[in-house]
């Protein structure tokens, strides 16, 4: 979809405060659209999309404790060499 704007300007913003039950995302992302569209789908009462900006980005309120962020630390040098090796004696390239 061409939507006039850059890659830069397709950005993903979310919004909550600590009082709120609600957590609004704002995103151009089309994975995250399709997955917010299909969890709003399943579960209209946890998540719904309340906007569209009509440039490609949509604007979803989803209950908080619904949406997570996971933070994952680097691999360690031993932790890719094991996943190497693995990778190798199981057939699989990159």
């Amino acid at each position: 979809m061409r939507t006039g704007l850059t890659k830069r300007e397709k950005t993903t913003a979310i919004y909550f405060d600590e009082y709120g039950s609600m957590i609004e995302v704002q995103t151009h992302n089309t994975d995250l659209k399709k997955r917010l569209s299909a969890f709003a789908a399943k579960y209209p009462e946890c998540c719904r999309q309340i906007d569209d900006d009509e440039q490609g980005g949509l604007i979803f309120e989803i209950e908080k404790g619904r949406l997570s962020f996971r933070l994952t630390a680097p691999y360690s040098e031993e932790r890719k060499q094991a996943a190497s090796e693995w990778a190798k004696k199981n057939g699989l390239k990159f």
